[in-house]
């Protein structure tokens, strides 16, 4: 059921994606909101972190970063949740057997850097997670570390390119 759920959010955030951008005008709370949506579809990624960029040149990055990590941090839940509920669909995929190896060897670290580094392939670790029933407050504290630091990079990266332009 987790899984229809997920499934269903993520289309629905997908075809609405113009609606989750308006979320910025919101500040802090739609920062947070923006990011929380954004980071709840699977394997098709809407780019949360430009909203962290634009919402950077415009409040405190710091804020920012913080507003958008929180949102993303819980929006990784989906993964967690699809992969939980959806073992036997899951663990079929090629990408499965590699991700696992990582996270049986590294654990928590996995979460960390896949969580810092802005690619599509953090979905799979965190169905990689649910899977290998990681307790989802380690999930949930590397994850959050994860992408704060992503966060912090975007935010001032903004912030730094807006001043640049105002000059």
């Amino acid at each position: 059921m987790a899984l229809v759920f997920v499934i269903a959010l993520t289309v629905a955030l997908v075809l609405n994606r113009d609606s989750v951008k308006n979320l910025e005008a919101l500040g802090y709370p739609g920062i947070f909101l923006a990011s929380m949506l954004t980071n709840a579809t699977l394997i098709l990624p809407i780019p949360g972190v430009l909203i962290t960029s634009a919402m950077g040149a415009v409040f405190n990055p710091f804020w920012v970063a913080i507003a958008a990590s929180s949102g993303a941090t819980l929006g990784e839940i989906s993964g967690y949740l699809a992969g939980f509920s959806g073992q036997a669909i899951v663990e079929k995929k090629k990408w499965y057997e590699k991700i696992e190896n990582w996270m049986k060897k590294y654990g928590e670290v996995t979460i960390l850097v896949l969580a810092f580094i802005p690619n599509p392939a953090f979905d799979a670790a965190g169905m990689t997670a649910g899977i290998l029933k990681m307790p989802l407050y380690k999930f949930l504290f590397y994850c959050f570390i994860g992408k704060t630091l992503k966060m912090l990079a975007f935010a001032y990266g903004g912030f730094l390119l807006g001043s640049q332009i105002a000059r």
